[in-house]
């Protein structure tokens, strides 16, 4: 395409065409051609509303819409010539089509604006994203849900500030992210059903004078309703925002999951072991196994959030309605899709290909007095204690058992008897880790059974 074919495109309104810098920095064509399918569905949905309501005769609309079919598969078949003089992938599939099917080509522009066009393919294409992202979050879940249905009755020790706090099981801990990845699902699916309004129809600004019937073509787009109000409509990018948010807040998640596994894989804690797929190995030393998945996960929640922010200054300070600042939307949406969506994948295939070491977890969660709780709670239930007492007593027995060297079960009844005199052996029913889970049954507790019943409420969810 030459400076001359651009100059058409606008009418004849310029008379030299662009210097270089100037077409360097109008020119999106290098980014958003990833919209092509978005953009030729929509011309596809205009087209045929034209023809259907007689703004053009309903031959012109067919060949405009089998048209537009053959620049499509001329982009997907790599042969499309995409041109930067073009400026955007909707001029260069408008250029191309008239070069495919001549003059009725330029009527398929009647009735709307570059402005509406371009809201509407990214609407599509962010839409698009947001059905990738559900399906991803759908897989993960299900390999979550997976691992804590095989370890439900695992022993490991839970945390608090990193430091081993009380027991929990494997099963509980997978279902904690489980919990966080269904509120990311919930908000991918609010998002999408408070974006579905179809900017197609408001034009540049203002609507249009042509009868144009917008049902129809956000029906045809797969819209909930057209946009209400065309001012809004063609400034609105708070779909692109809130998909970088849910995306950042999933992100985050994905990132506090990774951490753990590059802890959990440590040869100082050893409680899992990560496929070799998702490993790599050290160019010098032949004993490492790196958890660089794990580690490129944690990292994307950076380039995810400064997305979000990026987008966010450029929509700040822009009045209404189309300011050309609103063609910085795309770069960095399409990152954070591309980024978040191989997260997803990445964290869905190391939860299925990840083995938790049993013996590793169970030793590791009697350690570090993680029955101290459990000790308290007897003290005030048999013995009726006040719970600040018992946390005194229990104390003076964590410190007893340290000063010697061994752990809370450990201790003799006699060494437990001379801190308080009314403990009873009974009270080793409940030191050790395995008993301390099992009590856990309140709602929402750590307890097995509670477990693997909430295995079976999201499984219900699910369906």
């Amino acid at each position: 395409m030459t400076d001359k074919t651009a100059n058409t495109m606008w009418g004849g309104r310029f008379a030299a065409g662009p210097d270089a810098i100037m077409e360097a920095i109008n020119a999106s064509i290098g980014f958003d051609q990833r919209m092509a399918a978005q953009d030729i569905a929509g011309s596809r949905a205009h087209a045929a509303m034209l023809g259907a309501v007689g703004i053009i005769t309903t031959s012109d609309a067919e060949t405009i819409r089998e048209g537009l079919l053959t620049v499509l598969s001329e982009i997907e078949a790599g042969t499309f010539e995409f041109s930067t003089a073009l400026e955007d992938i909707h001029m260069n599939v408008e250029a191309r089509l008239k070069e495919v099917i001549g003059e009725p080509a330029g009527r398929l522009h009647t009735g709307r604006s570059r402005n509406d066009q371009v809201a509407t393919d990214f609407k599509l294409w962010v839409r698009d994203q947001l059905d990738a992202a559900e399906a991803g979050l759908l897989a993960l879940i299900d390999a979550l849900l997976a691992q804590a249905e095989a370890g439900a009755d695992w022993v490991m020790p839970g945390f608090t500030h990193l430091q081993t706090a009380q027991p929990v099981t494997w099963g509980h801990h997978m279902m904690a992210y489980v919990e966080m990845l269904g509120r990311d699902l919930s908000r991918v699916r609010d998002a999408r059903a408070r974006m579905n309004e179809c900017p197609l129809g408001a034009a540049a600004l203002a609507g249009t004078s042509f009868p144009i019937d917008r049902e129809m073509t956000a029906q045809a787009l797969g819209f909930d309703r057209p946009a209400a109000n065309s001012l809004d409509a063609v400034s609105d990018r708070d779909f692109a925002l809130e998909f970088l948010g849910v995306a950042s807040i999933c992100a985050m998640h994905l990132s506090r999951f990774a951490e753990e596994l590059v802890i959990w894989s440590s040869a100082q804690f050893r409680f899992v072991t990560l496929s070799d797929r998702f490993s790599t190995g050290s160019s010098i030393m032949p004993q490492k196994k790196n958890p660089d998945a794990a580690e490129l996960i944690r990292a994307k929640v950076g380039r995810i959030m400064g997305a979000n922010v990026g987008l966010m200054m450029v929509m700040k300070g822009l009045p209404l309605a189309y300011s050309k600042d609103m063609q910085e939307d795309k770069e960095q949406v399409f990152d954070a899709a591309d980024n978040w969506m191989l997260a997803l994948a990445a964290m869905e295939g190391m939860v299925r290909d990840m083995t938790a070491n049993r013996e590793s977890l169970a030793a590791a969660a009697g350690a570090g007095f993680s029955t101290a709780t459990d000790l308290a709670d007897w003290l005030v239930r048999v013995l009726g204690m006040p719970f600040r007492d018992a946390h005194h007593v229990t104390g003076s027995l964590v410190a007893m058992a340290e000063a010697k060297g061994c752990d809370l079960p450990d201790l003799s009844l006699a060494d437990m008897q001379s801190v308080h005199s009314d403990i009873t052996d009974a009270v080793f029913d409940v030191l050790g880790v395995q008993n301390s889970v099992n009590s856990r049954m309140s709602y929402g507790g750590t307890a097995p059974a509670q477990v693997r019943a909430q295995v079976k409420r999201w499984r219900e969810v699910l369906k």
